[in-house]
């Protein structure tokens, strides 16, 4: 008991009942989770590839599809109590869970450095006139604020959510509206405009395609909730709502201001603050979620503790963060396509061996399952070079048959 006092991340164990969060506390977190600047490009490129009724029915399948996965997700996370990476060790082996952890850890820490510039860049250029020092002074000072929160944990999680939710989620659709109302054409009018190319799947593929890394990391926090029926609820509820609304800004902004994201929008309608506010709180709660995700992936490698890790990644995104904007965002598009086999195998992994994740159990996981990490390295593979269907799930499918016959192997 007194190990798990200490431990107030739970890097090790299992979250205790003691600890568990509300359900409207795990709401706030998810739906911070999913707000991020990242998908407002998405709702861009859907804005220009499709007309209003085939972006809805995109958003809609792409939404069902991606909670669905997350929703499973969040369900065995708060079902076991258990850690993206603890649940690894479980289904790679204790050695095997070192891809997973380093899959996770890298894709976070990288996109936490990406999200430092789209927060500071912007600003920079409008407020400084683009001067290359004032952006690196913001996102040192965006940098330190964020790892602050991360690094204590659920807590400054929670705080930052609180704030952050009502925030973008108010302000943002009000902006929306006041481009809307002062275009010259409705939404639907002005979604017709330019040619629509883009296909329903095609825009549900980047529906899922926006997200489904970071969904990947959904255990690390649905571990806090009260049961498993709501931290399974609670994240399909957040993913579709949050996600929808990041690509609805994103759309909008692109088919009456040509931006990319609602920052466009607000600086249009003379809202510098506000803009500055809703883009900083934005970036902000993705981020404590990515850099928490990378300490607790870093830590299960190192052995260290998550806040050593937290600071150390921290660092290396903010110090890179510029570079990795400027020069690594389509190779993390890339290892957006490693993660979802992971995902799929820790769900394979608990529903098949449910009874070796029960709290009186003592689990001696294998060194290496070489079926899971097969399953990794062969979905990966077939997610970025195979050109039809969509790439997430095409991952996953790959990864999970050869889990499943690596399993019937080790059996007989």
């Amino acid at each position: 008991m007194s190990t798990q006092k200490k431990d107030v991340d739970f890097q090790s164990t299992a979250v205790s009942r003691e600890a568990r969060r509300s359900n409207l506390t795990m709401f706030m977190i998810m739906m911070g989770f999913t707000f991020f600047s990242a998908s407002m490009w998405v709702g861009q490129n859907m804005a220009q590839g499709l007309n209003f009724t085939d972006f809805i029915a995109a958003t809609i399948l792409g939404g069902i599809i991606l909670g669905a996965y997350t929703g499973a997700l969040g369900y065995v996370g708060a079902k076991t109590g258990l850690s993206l990476d603890l649940l690894a060790v479980r289904s790679f082996g204790t050695k095997g869970s070192y891809l997973p952890s380093a899959m996770i850890s890298f894709t976070q820490m990288g996109w936490f450095g990406v999200g430092l510039a789209m927060f500071a860049i912007p600003i920079a250029k409008v407020a400084f006139g683009d001067s290359a020092s004032s952006t690196y002074i913001m996102v040192a000072i965006a940098g330190v604020c964020m790892t602050a929160s991360a690094y204590y944990g659920i807590k400054g999680l929670t705080i930052i959510s609180y704030i952050a939710v009502p925030c973008v989620a108010i302000l943002g659709t009000v902006a929306m509206i006041m481009a809307i109302s002062q275009g010259d054409r409705g939404l639907m009018e002005q979604f017709e405009q330019g040619e629509k190319t883009l296909g329903i799947i095609a825009g549900a593929g980047l529906v899922i395609g926006s997200f489904i890394s970071g969904g990947t990391a959904t255990p690390n926090f649905t571990r806090f909730a009260k049961s498993s029926k709501a931290g399974c609820i609670i994240t399909i509820i957040a993913f579709f709502i949050g996600n929808s609304l990041m690509f609805l800004f994103g759309a909008v902004s692109s088919v009456y201001v040509g931006g990319n994201d609602i920052f466009d929008v607000m600086i249009n309608l003379n809202l510098f603050y506000i803009a500055v506010l809703v883009l900083g709180l934005n970036i902000w709660t993705t981020n404590d979620n990515a850099l928490y995700s990378t300490g607790l992936g870093l830590a299960n490698i190192f052995k260290l503790s998550k806040k050593s890790m937290v600071l150390m990644s921290g660092f290396i995104g903010t110090v890179t963060a510029v570079w990795l904007y400027n020069n690594f965002c389509g190779y993390l598009n890339i290892l957006n396509c490693t993660l979802p086999p992971v995902g799929i195998i820790l769900i394979l992994g608990y529903v098949l061996n449910k009874k070796d994740y029960a709290e009186d159990t003592e689990s001696k996981p294998k060194t290496v399952v070489w079926g899971a990490v097969l399953g990794v390295v062969a979905g990966a593979v077939v997610a970025n070079i195979v050109d039809w269907g969509i790439p997430a799930i095409n991952g996953m499918a790959v990864a999970s048959i050869c889990y499943l016959i690596g399993r019937a192997l080790s059996k007989k």
